[in-house]
């Protein structure tokens, strides 16, 4: 049951940052979960773990670097298309 918490709370905190982002409409809920679950370990390594916790991710800093994540990886993606 664990894991699949950390799944449910990966891809919510990755459709926020796709909605943060405005990006987030592209993106299927596959794409939700490694983005929030990639984002919340970027987000803990750069800021730390503070703030309320779920799943065992603190979520302001997962969302912070869910953010930075989906805003890196679409800036990537727009230049590989031009």
């Amino acid at each position: 049951m664990g894991l699949i918490w950390t799944l449910i709370v990966g891809a919510i905190i990755g459709a926020v940052a796709g909605a943060i982002t405005s990006r987030g409409a592209a993106m299927g809920w596959i794409s939700n979960i490694i983005a929030g679950l990639i984002g919340s370990w970027l987000g803990e390594s750069l800021l730390g773990s503070w703030g309320p916790r779920l799943a065992g991710m603190a979520l302001i800093p997962s969302i912070i670097g869910a953010v930075i994540l989906v805003l890196i990886v679409s800036w990537l993606v727009g230049r590989a298309n031009k």
